[in-house]
């Protein structure tokens, strides 16, 4: 019998398997699925370490966001692990101009008012527009948020704009890759996808409809048949 694949979840800023829980009780009979814990780390280089300390062997390494980046980390650092890869709702280059001084009023919130203001300040964003204050998205949201602390939203922050370019490393991917976002998504939007996928050679991109930066709670039956079509598995 032949091994079960290995499939490690690498989460974005302040997230936890919350975010992946449809896909998890999708992907768990078929594979062995674990989800990489960043909030420790305060570099995505460290990021990717973890990850790919994670297990032995070749896995497929799914990032979401901040995950998406240190998932290209650990390709840089050990593509040879790497069986597959997917990159969701995040991007490939370094910070961008303004985007100190944006994610510094959230850290600043959080420090003077505390991590329940932060999450009522940047989830609703980070939804579809037309789902903001949906109750069933932002209460489950919200409690991943406080399930963190300000000392680790500090080390994730600098982690996320002290990143390495690493759009370098996109010609030199050479696994199946599935680079996929959520048409609505306000921060990691669809031409940055096109222009990774564009990028690395033979890549899918995968457009999921009617969605925001949170494409797999906010469509999370979407999300798994996509995965489980690149996968192989029935869905």
């Amino acid at each position: 019998m032949s091994p079960r694949p290995k499939i490690i979840l690498m989460p974005g800023l302040l997230c936890d398997r919350t975010v992946f829980t449809h896909q998890i009780a999708a992907l768990s009979p078929h594979a062995d699925v674990l989800v990489a814990d960043f909030s420790a780390d305060d570099s995505i280089e460290a990021m990717g370490a973890r990850a790919l300390s994670l297990y032995e062997g070749k896995a497929t390494l799914i990032g979401f966001s901040m995950g998406g980046r240190a998932a290209l980390a650990a390709m840089r650092a050990a593509p040879e692990k790497i069986e597959r890869l997917c990159l969701m709702d995040t991007g490939a280059g370094p910070a961008r101009e303004g985007e100190t001084e944006a994610r510094q009023k959230l850290l600043d919130i959080a420090e003077k008012e505390g991590m329940a203001a932060l999450a009522a300040h940047w989830l609703p964003p980070m939804l579809h527009i037309d789902r903001e204050h949906e109750p069933a998205l932002i209460a489950p949201l919200t409690e991943m948020v406080l399930r963190a602390d300000f000392p680790q939203f500090r080390r994730q922050i600098k982690a996320l704009l002290g990143r390495p370019d690493a759009r370098p490393v996109l010609a030199n991917i050479t696994c199946p890759t599935l680079v996929m976002v959520g048409r609505q998504d306000r921060w990691s939007t669809l031409p940055q996808h096109e222009e990774m996928a564009a990028a690395i050679p033979g890549a899918r991109l995968a457009v999921v409809e009617d969605a925001g930066h949170f494409v797999s709670v906010e469509r999370p039956e979407a999300v798994t048949k996509i995965w489980c079509e690149w996968l192989g598995f029935p869905s």
